[in-house]
């Protein structure tokens, strides 16, 4: 899942300043639980992740209420955003961690096959079982055994919109079909405002934008067989995707600036587009986490000043719902991977993503979570579709794929759609390009 804002993507640097960290040094991210009176106390569990700034800030009082529980005491680790590269080398060093936060199916399949973790327990997986549709322990199990909890999601199927420039525009109606938004952009841009900031720069989110179209035009069961290239890039379904994509990339009025000012057009900027000082669009394609960026950096409230509809359905499909979410691990070599176990059980509850939930900045797929918990009605609602969305959500299919096709800049998917909004003009040509870089990192 990818990373923005407050979590932007760490750099090389500062991730290998996180490989250099020792436990101990990373005291300051711990939290002491009661002397006695807990079935874990005097125990310590340790937790690597991506998180940093507020989301970090927000886990810890996750593993407080925990520690509440337990009596554990527990250290937060920050990984970088290479979790692979971190996990392997404190493996490598005895100094691993109990629990890891991943944050892309790929990497979660890769530890498994390293024999890296520990199956779910029994209580985790039955209590996870009760509360989360089977999809999500889907991409939580490799080969018929599930490791990994899934227990915080992002809604990647969301329009963000300034309501200021709908009302301009004679915009009175959120678009319901693919067609109606083209319409609704076209409309914007008569009104002076064009209709999307697109982030071009960040190859990112141009893989969101295809992924959204794709699911809904080809349905569910040809985007998994993509996901696992099991379906080839070259197949009709895609040439279709991109043909639709391409009709919204080469319309100027569709597009900010046209596709050479998208390109230089980073993920934030992109959002400030729309709800900075200075607005250039109307609307912004990307996650729940656009509604946070536009509180937090331009104090737009959600749901009164920024506001949301869902990605709408393609050619007359169902409306996509993409996910992408960090799964709670095992690490077999774990100092203290029974108790790891146990935060890993009381991650599965409800009461543990509520108290996250509380503080913002968190969608839980979690069924069971009341979500009175939620602190506005704009997060509400954007829980609400994710649960509604069932076993028909699926995972972000580049972070599935193998991280030299959907996870590098400048090479791979990235680079390709990047190509690709530059110039429209050829879908075929792009699909064939797109296989042949997929048949390379997949190896078949």
């Amino acid at each position: 899942m990818r990373r923005t804002g407050k979590t932007t993507r760490r750099t090389a640097a500062t991730a290998s300043a996180a490989l250099a960290l020792t436990l101990g040094a990373t005291a300051c991210g711990t939290t002491t639980g009661p002397a006695s009176g807990g079935e874990l106390s005097g125990q310590t569990v340790t937790v690597a992740g991506v998180w940093t700034g507020s989301e970090q800030k927000n886990f810890k009082k996750v593993l407080d209420a925990f520690t509440a529980k337990t009596g554990a005491k527990t250290v937060f680790v920050p990984s970088g955003d290479n979790v692979s590269t971190f996990v392997g080398s404190k493996i490598e060093g005895g100094n691993a961690p109990d629990v890891v936060m991943v944050p892309q199916v790929g990497v979660l399949r890769q530890f498994a096959k390293e024999g890296w973790l520990k199956p779910l327990s029994e209580g985790a997986a039955r209590t996870a079982g009760s509360s989360l549709a089977p999809v999500w322990k889907d991409y939580g199990s490799v080969d018929g055994t599930y490791y990994g909890l899934y227990f915080k999601a992002a809604h990647k199927s969301t329009v963000w919109y300034a309501p200021q420039a709908f009302a301009q525009a004679g915009v009175a109606a959120e678009p319901k079909s693919y067609a109606d938004l083209l319409k609704a952009g076209r409309n914007l841009a008569d009104s002076g405002r064009p209709a999307f900031a697109v982030a071009g720069e960040d190859g990112w989110t141009l893989t969101d934008w295809f992924e959204n179209v794709y699911l809904s035009q080809a349905g569910p069961q040809k985007y998994d067989q993509l996901a696992q290239h099991k379906l080839n890039w070259t197949d009709d379904s895609v040439v279709k995707a991109l043909t639709t994509l391409g009709e919204l990339f080469k319309d100027k009025q569709l597009v900010a600036g046209g596709s050479q000012a998208a390109l230089g057009t980073d993920f934030p900027s992109s959002v400030e587009q729309v709800f900075g000082p200075e607005p250039k669009a109307g609307m912004v394609y990307e996650g729940d986490f656009v509604g946070g960026i536009a509180k937090d950096q331009f104090g737009k409230k959600p749901g009164t000043d920024a506001k949301f509809f869902p990605f709408p359905a393609v050619d007359g499909g169902t409306a996509p719902v993409v996910s992408g979410g960090d799964a709670a691990v095992v690490l077999k070599n774990g100092k203290n991977a029974e108790a790891g176990m146990k935060l890993v059980e009381f991650l599965a509850g409800p009461d543990a993503a509520e108290v996250w939930a509380g503080a913002g900045g968190f969608l839980s797929p979690n069924t069971k979570v009341d979500l009175a918990a939620y602190g506005d009605d704009t997060t509400r609602s954007t829980a609400k579709s994710l649960i509604a969305a069932g076993d028909s959500v699926r995972f972000d299919m580049s972070d599935q794929a193998p991280a030299a096709f959907g996870g590098t800049k400048g090479a791979g998917e990235w680079k390709l759609l990047q190509d690709f909004l530059r110039d429209p003009s050829d879908p075929q040509g792009t699909a064939a390009k797109l296989e042949a870089e997929a048949a390379k990192a997949y190896g078949n």
